[in-house]
Parts: structure tokens; sequence; C-alpha cells
């Protein structure tokens, strides 16, 4: 990349600027610094960061130094992040002031060696930690450490369709095939070993795509630590487009960083979409930059798609579809002009991408068009399977193709529309809600007997949990009590919304609780 784009700036975080040089630089550092503190092949080093340079100079610096990279929230609770560390036997970490606490907390019994503070200008951090500055000092870039193609890059952790916190094992190559298939698909250029053996981007002709490479912008609301924004990084850095660092959304600093930074390329939520587009700042702001709107991690209601066209007219409205098991993308709306946008469509599969619509009795038949089964993707994108869940791995993964456990179809052009989220998942604000983690959180309480979480519709965020209890004999649930006992234990956007005490919770003939027939005694909210 810094061979390619040199002193253009490749990430912008509130005044600082670092150039694809500089970056270059500093991530041969941070590559140095990990091997001399002991930090072996394919060791692990967890990044428990917010959005930020430091994040981006410790992720590339990690891979440069043939480590293997495990990705965590910094809200993360300390049983969540303890669990992680033991699991992935993480021996490093990068954190931040504010969660560090917390990192020092988790670390007890785990082979946790260093802990990196990465704070721009961090004076000084607690004993046993050392800060950025401190750990980069007096190394200079070394040569990248060599990995092969079935070494593992990220351990990536989901909920998965169980809702059990596993950790994908996503390959070096799905991420490079990964991020080979996006610079097609929204560049128009293929991705080559050059004479040197360094990559080099070639066109592949004919029309313009979203992404110029060279001449490309991006604010970056996502957060780093899911996969969509961590692999459109790469993506977009092979483009030579420079990442704008948002923070915490805030519609108004969105449009005012697009119109200043002259944004090409924008992903985000419907949520985050229709809080933008609606918001009184659109009208005044020059939005004219903008060629992409990519929309996903939930379907966009036709409400909010003509707001947002309206509100970037020069811009092309696409959405996708994507799961961390196949490290990001799988399908997306093309970016041609006889491509039409059909409402309620993810797109096509992107290159080298198959899918299959099978049957959900019997996945050995595959569906015609316009028929609704389990969505299968085979492609150099589908990653390895769960560390230590062997029997998991086996069920989801036959013969090189993936089990989403989401139910889709496809019409008569092959365009993909997904039905319904993999079992019970529901979606808040963009984020992946898995129901049998909070239940087995609330079973927990002692006043508790069984419990049932479902999603409530909720207006332009989603669906919001909810849960059903049934209280232990001779005990009372207070409500508020155990929403406070399920938020101390999860991160923000999972906390229970509403709690409602019942004598007992439907279940089928063969013991099942009946969930759609829960769903039904739920009024929506609007939000």
């Amino acid at each position: 990349m810094a061979r390619m784009y040199g002193d253009r700036a490749a990430v912008v975080d509130g005044d600082r600027v670092l150039s694809y040089d500089e970056l270059d630089v500093e991530t041969g550092r941070v590559a140095a610094a990990l091997r001399a503190s002991g930090v072996d092949y394919l060791d692990v080093v967890l990044l428990h960061l917010a959005n930020s340079i430091e994040f981006v100079v410790a992720y590339y610096g990690s891979l440069r130094a043939g480590a293997t990279v495990t990705l965590v929230n910094p809200l993360q609770p300390v049983p969540g992040l303890r669990a992680q560390l033991a699991e992935t036997g993480a021996v490093a970490a990068f954190t931040g002031a504010e969660q560090l606490d917390r990192l020092l907390d988790a670390a007890g019994e785990t082979r946790l060696l260093a802990v990196v503070l990465a704070e721009p200008d961090a004076p000084s951090a607690p004993a046993g930690v050392v800060t950025l500055a401190e750990f980069t000092a007096g190394h200079s870039v070394a040569p990248a450490t060599s990995v092969t193609s079935a070494d593992v890059a990220h351990l990536a952790f989901t909920g998965g369709t169980t809702g059990v916190s596993k950790g994908v094992q996503v390959l070096h190559r799905n991420v490079i095939g990964n991020v080979t298939q996006m610079v097609g698909w929204r560049a128009g250029h293929a991705v080559i070993e050059g004479d040197d053996g360094y990559v080099q981007l070639r066109s592949r002709g004919g029309e313009s795509r979203g992404v110029v490479p060279g001449d490309a912008a991006t604010v970056v609301v996502s957060p780093l630590f899911h996969a969509h924004a961590l692999i459109n990084m790469s993506f977009l850095l092979l483009c030579g487009a420079t990442q704008v660092l948002a923070g915490r959304f805030d519609p108004a600093k969105m449009l005012g960083l697009i119109e200043r930074h002259h944004a090409t390329y924008i992903t985000g939520s419907p949520a985050m979409w229709h809080a933008l587009a609606t918001h009184p700042d659109v009208g005044s702001r020059d939005l004219s930059s903008v060629r992409v709107v990519s929309s996903g991690a939930a379907p966009i209601d036709r409400v909010t798609l003509e707001l947002l066209q309206a509100a970037f007219p020069s811009g092309a409205v696409v959405e996708g579809y994507g799961l961390t098991e196949a490290t990001c993308l799988v399908s997306s709306a093309p970016l041609t002009s006889d491509g039409d946008y059909r409402l309620g469509s993810v797109g096509l599969p992107t290159f080298d991408t198959a899918i299959e619509i099978r049957s959900v009795d019997d996945p050995h038949t595959v569906l015609s068009a316009g028929e609704r089964g389990e969505l299968w993707v085979r492609g150099p994108q589908v990653t390895a399977g769960y560390l230590g869940h062997p029997e998991i791995t086996a069920a989801q993964y036959l013969d090189g193709w993936l089990d989403t456990g989401d139910i889709a179809y496809r019409d008569d052009d092959g365009y993909l529309y997904i039905c319904d989220r993999a079992k019970d998942m529901l979606i808040y604000k963009g984020y992946n809600v898995y129901p049998r983690e909070l239940e087995e959180i609330l079973v927990t309480h002692p006043d508790v007997a069984s419990a049932a979480v479902v999603g409530r519709e909720a207006g332009s965020v989603g669906q919001e949990p909810v849960a059903f209890i049934v209280p232990k004999d001779g005990h009372v649930v207070d409500e508020e009590l155990v929403r406070g006992f399920v938020a101390e234990q999860v991160l923000p956007y999972k906390k229970i919304r509403d709690v409602i005490v019942v004598d007992s919770l439907p279940t089928s003939a063969a013991g099942k609780i009946q969930k759609v027939a829960l769903r039904g005694r739920l009024a929506p909210t609007a939000r």
C-alpha cells in the first residue's frame, strides 16, 4: 500500500493524520516490538481498542509480526473478556485507558504477558503496563514474518446461529480472497502480483465503479472490531482510500465529515441511515461526492431508501449480505449501469462465490428460484470453522460449503433475498443479539425458573430484546432488578428492554418453546 500511495492520507483521526508511508513505518515498528517482547509466530494478540489510529497500527503491526489477531469490543464486561483471553491463549494485548482496568481484572490466570496502553501521547502507564510509545521506542521496521495462506489471521468471535460465543478461524487466504473480491466488485480492478512481488491493481476495463483507486475516501462509523468494518478497511486501504474515523455515531458530525473530506464510499446499517437521512443538516451540506451508500446488517425499508436516494443524489444505494463465518462479504448489489436496484434483495453473489438454497428438511435437496430454504455458501471467503468446537464446525461446514442458517430465496435472475435471520437471532441498531445468551444469564437469577427472549419490533432501530420469565415457586420477580442483573453482564445493545412475568412458557409437543406465540403477544414500539 505504501509503495502505491506514499504520502497520501491513509487514516484521519480527529486532528491526527497518518500517511501510507507513515502507516508502513509505524506498523513495522509495532511488529519489531512484538517480536522483541517474545511474541512468536501465530501467537495470539488481543485488540481491545475502539476505532483509532492506534487500532489500525496495532492490527497491521500484529499481522506483520506473524501473530494471530483476536478482536473484542472494548466495552466487553470482565467475564466475557476473561473467557476470550483464556480460550484464545492471547499473550499480548493492546488496550485503551478507559478499558484498561477491565483488561487487567480479566487477565488473572491467563497467558497474557504484555499489555500495551495504545493511547495518543499517553504520558505514563501503571506497573506492568507499557505505553505504545515506550513499547516501540528504539525499534525500526523489520521484514514481515512469513505466514502461509492456511495460517489463522483472525479469531473473530461471534454468537453464531446457536448463540454460544465461538471464535471463527479466519485464515489469511480468506482475508486476501474477500478483499480481492471487494476490489473487483466495488473498484472494477484486479489484484495482481507485480514483478517485484508486491501487490498491484490493474483496471479490468469498462465503466468506473464506486471506489476509484487513489481517489477515494470513506467515513468509518462501524466498529473495527466487527468483521464488516475490518475487512472493508483492508479493501479500501488497498484502493488508496482515506479512512476518516468518526468516533461515536452522530448524524450531524458524520454529514460534516462527508462534506469536508469529500467522502465517496460510506457504509452503515438502516437504523443509522434513517437517522442520517432525516437530519436537518442534510439539506445544507454538499454531499455530491458520495458515489456509494452501502447498507447492511438488516433489510432496508422503502422509506429510508427513498430518503437516502434524495440525500445522496450522486450515489448508488446498495445492499449486501455477509457473515463472520464467510469473512465478511457474500453478496451485494452490482455497481453497473444495467444492475437495477431491487428492494429487499441483497444483490448477487460476488466473484468466485457460489450459493445454493437447500431444503430445511433435507440439505441434499437444492431448491428452485422462488423457493425458500436454508442458504449455503461456497467460496474463498468461507472460513476454517470454530476454534475448539469441532462438532459445531462439522455440522455447519460440509464439503467446502457453509450452512449460514439463514432462510433465503433467489429470483429468476439470481438476486438473493434473506427472509428470516438465523434461528431466533434479532438485530438491534445493526448489532446481532442472540436470545440464548440472554436466556442463559436470566436463568441464573435466584428468582427465575425459566426464561425465553424474543425480539419486539421497534421501528428504525430494528428489534429489541424482551424476556418472558417464569418465577420459581414462592418467589416474586422484580422486573427492574432482573433487567439490571442482565445489564451488568452484557454489552449495552444486548440489554433486556422489557420483562414480562408469566405462569408458563408455551411449548410444542416436542417440548420446544414456541417463540412465535410469544412474539404474537408483543405490540410493536415506535423508536
